[in-house]
């Protein structure tokens, strides 16, 4: 007798939720999973506790291959889940592990020599061709010229550099010098 009743834009309906077949599969084998991998890791923390109760409070001595695989895997789940995980050794002793792995990796003091680096080989001769070329300049008068093709070197360096290969100090060095030199230097 009467039409059904109209129903307008304005007015909701209730959605109903269906899942199309392909999702429920998706739905059953996900869980599934879940379930066997809740499964493996009771198993692991029964095996845990059992090899726990075993070594009693025993230490276990590590290489350093195991500490460094324990230490990457305990770093991903972090401080916090280790504690729940219930782990033979404690969260902080895994994070020292951890850090000492990267603080080793960029420790290269194998790599460093002990003492000063030398002297450049081009700079050493630079410097006792200065001073044989000019024979009145001292340390300090040596040191500019070499600073001025690039060579920034301290006095107390040209004088150790003139020491080791037998050089005299400036007003030695002229005193020192024969008079063909001499005559060749004012000419």
């Amino acid at each position: 007798m009467g039409h059904p009743p109209q129903i307008s834009a304005n007015t909701k309906m209730p959605r109903t939720f269906l899942l199309q077949p392909w999702q429920m599969l998706l739905l059953i084998i996900s869980g599934l999973m879940n379930r066997q991998q809740q499964n493996a890791i009771e198993y692991l923390r029964t095996e845990h506790s059992v090899l726990r109760e075993k070594l009693g409070k025993k230490r276990i001595l590590l290489n350093d291959d195991q500490r460094r695989r324990l230490a990457v895997r305990g770093k991903v789940l972090g401080r916090k889940r280790l504690k729940e995980v219930g782990t033979l050794f404690t969260p902080d002793t895994i994070l020292r592990w951890h850090r000492e792995l990267v603080a080793k990796k960029w420790d290269h003091s194998d790599k460093r020599k002990p003492g000063r680096p030398r002297i450049r080989r081009k700079v050493v001769d630079s410097v006792i061709r200065f001073a044989k070329e000019n024979p009145t300049w001292g340390y300090d008068r040596i040191q500019g010229p070499l600073a001025n093709i690039g060579y920034h070197i301290c006095d107390s360096t040209v004088a150790n550099v003139l020491k080791a290969h037998g050089i005299e100090p400036a007003p030695d060095r002229q005193r020192s010098q024969s008079w063909v030199s001499v005559h060749e230097c004012q000419c």
